[in-house]
């Protein structure tokens, strides 16, 4: 495994390149992944004016808006790993809502949020129709090995040590949900770009 170190802005503007120089009749899925502290909503958030810069419509859709009910996410407790991992993500409504109306032939037309896990209410987001060509970037943790239909995947990694240490208290009950995706996932192969993010400000782009 190589690293080559790069500064955040020259990440953000190869990673737009790479998804700019995509078919421009397409739309372009894009899964920036990696646990919080890893910072993948800060990421997608800094791709979006780069590529509008490069000509394309960018709608940001965060995870976390299609997490499932806490009747179904709670359903084992607030703190168990295995259900974080396995049933957190409504993984059919994100593909319904977002990443299916997105595949060839279809509409284009895309719901940004579906559920609020703050209030545990449905977000009544209006739907947003994006032309052919435009990005959606998703962001959030533990999105790759689900068969999730994305065109391009980034994924943000972390040593165990580095994830700890960057995990708020109140959240490290989540660490063995981290550790189980590296081994069963393994993002960093699955991934079509893969960033070492141990210190964010001193990014390394990963080659296997």
């Amino acid at each position: 495994m190589r690293a080559r170190p790069v500064s955040p802005s020259l990440l953000v503007e190869e990673l737009a390149d790479l998804i700019a120089d995509r078919p421009r009749d397409a739309w372009v899925r894009v899964a920036v992944d990696g646990a919080p502290a890893a910072g993948p909503g800060r990421l997608a958030d800094d791709l979006v004016e780069p590529l509008r810069l490069r000509g394309r419509e960018v709608l940001r859709v965060p995870a976390a808006g299609f997490l499932r009910p806490a009747s179904l996410r709670l359903e084992f407790g607030r703190t168990d790993p295995d259900v974080f991992h396995d049933e957190w993500l409504d993984v059919g409504g994100l593909v319904r809502e977002v990443l299916g109306p997105l595949e060839p032939g279809r509409t284009g037309r895309v719901l940004p949020s579906l559920w609020d896990s703050e209030r545990d209410r449905a977000t009544r987001a209006d739907y947003v129709t994006l032309k052919p060509g435009g990005v959606v970037l998703v962001d959030g943790a533990l999105l790759l090995g689900r068969g999730l239909p994305f065109d391009m995947t980034v994924h943000l990694s972390m040593s165990a040590a580095a994830l700890a240490r960057r995990t708020p208290p109140e959240e490290r009950w989540t660490l063995p949900a981290y550790e189980r995706y590296e081994h069963e996932s393994v993002p960093l192969r699955a991934a079509d770009v893969a960033v070492r993010v141990e210190d964010p400000r001193h990014p390394a782009i990963i080659s296997l």
